[in-house]
């Protein structure tokens, strides 16, 4: 039993962890209501984004904060009914989205993010999966060169300081090496280190089937009843049941419903978002991903067709999808892209991004109920972080003096202080 876990929520987050388990030599218990990867790990662009370094702030500019607040944007949506409850942790978030503290964020968040690609590649050699990634980058577009020269300073600082790759295109270089993207851009920036997944859930599979080729446990069933033991917790399902000296919440959006029933609630809100797929009908099509930046959504190349994926949708996390975002931003990708062909998917995802008012994930323990471990809060940013957030717990569960980053950031308790 002392090296025995079980591991509550099958999205990549919690599929890297019971992985990172394993190859250590635990026994791993993975549960989850639904087959894995097919929550919020789902439907993102597929992008491990070494260069995102700094987290997504939230608009300080009081004319950015004018545009969303009329509710036109495809970058961000909202439903009134759902901004009184997130105004605590909105007001945090918007305190926390300072330039300095951000400035200061960046250095607790990019040390994850710095770890990303070695981390995605080394789960890759082990379950297979090497051959969903394609290298190359992405691209973020600019249609007013105030923008592109405002991401330029940034994109400089984060190379002096976290290492990140970069070559700037000025509207020329974008319309030799996009020529199917429209005429007039002022240019863009050339994302080199990270890679993209071709098919996302096809990784978490990759995952699961070595995991479970190597003895791991999935328990295809929601969680029911929670109950401390001797021995440390039990979970029951409809059907089956768990016990382990230590219990992992990595379920994403509604880790936030059991944290709440063992007595911890932080300052987290969800940022809805959707994808649709399309056909392309120019020739070439688009061989990498691109991020409009004035518009918030990506063009992902995947392998059932050209993913668009759109910006933030504030509402309840339970509330019914609204096509609105959807609409809007595909209506600013067939602009920029005129080869953006019919939609493929009968109807479109809906996926779930919970983010921490400080826009740090939460990982540790929970102090006031020894054997519990949260790991969930990644905000945007799961996909990049999951491997490396696997790795730190599990060096945080066999105790390892000296971690490959210093977790104490990441403490769930921070919230308290």
């Amino acid at each position: 039993m002392a090296k025995s876990v079980m591991v509550a929520g099958a999205g990549i987050v919690g599929l890297s962890i019971a992985l990172q388990l394993q190859l250590r030599g635990w026994q791993v218990q993975l549960w989850d209501r639904q087959p894995a990867g097919e929550g919020t790990s789902y439907g993102n662009a597929g992008l491990i984004q070494r260069e995102a370094v700094f987290p997504q702030p939230f608009p300080r500019d009081l004319h950015e904060l004018w545009h969303y607040a009329g509710n036109r944007s495809s970058r961000a949506q909202y439903r009134f009914r759902a901004l009184p409850p997130l105004a605590p942790a909105f007001l945090r978030y918007w305190r926390a989205s300072r330039p300095d503290r951000l400035q200061r964020s960046a250095k607790d968040y990019g040390a994850l993010i710095r770890h990303c690609l070695e981390d995605h590649l080394a789960l890759a050699a082990v379950t297979d999966a090497s051959e969903l990634y394609r290298p190359g980058g992405w691209v973020q577009t600019f249609q007013k060169p105030e923008h592109l020269a405002a991401e330029s300073a940034a994109a400089a600082y984060k190379k002096l300081h976290f290492d990140v790759e970069y070559v700037l295109w000025d509207e020329n270089a974008l319309k030799q090496h996009l020529p199917m993207l429209r005429a007039g851009l002022a240019g863009a920036i050339h994302w080199t280190q990270p890679l993209a997944l071709i098919e996302p859930v096809a990784l978490s599979q990759a995952y699961l089937r070595t995991f479970q080729q190597q003895g791991g446990e999935f328990v295809l069933e929601g969680i029911k009843e929670l109950e401390k033991t001797a021995h440390g917790w039990r979970i029951r399902g409809e059907k089956q049941s768990g016990e382990a000296p230590w219990l992992v919440f990595s379920m994403g959006a509604w880790t936030v419903d059991w944290a709440k029933r063992l007595g911890y609630q932080a300052p987290v809100f969800v940022k809805r978002g959707y994808h649709q797929h399309y056909t392309q009908s120019a020739e070439p099509g688009l061989p990498l991903p691109v991020l409009d930046s004035e518009a918030g959504y990506v063009l992902a190349p995947m392998r059932h067709g050209l993913r668009l994926t759109t910006g933030a949708e504030f509402a309840g996390r339970d509330d019914p999808p609204s096509l609105r975002q959807l609409s809007l931003a595909e209506a600013a990708a067939r602009k920029l892209y005129p080869g953006l062909g019919r939609p493929l998917d009968p109807k479109p995802w809906l996926g779930h991004r919970p983010c921490t008012g400080d826009m740090l994930p939460i990982i540790g323990p929970l102090r006031e109920q020894p054997g519990i471990f949260l790991a969930f809060g990644h905000c945007h940013q799961g996909l990049t972080m999951g491997p490396s957030t696997g790795r730190l717990v599990a060096q945080m569960l066999e105790n390892d003096a000296h971690p490959f980053v210093d977790p104490w950031p990441y403490r769930p308790e921070r919230f308290r202080a």
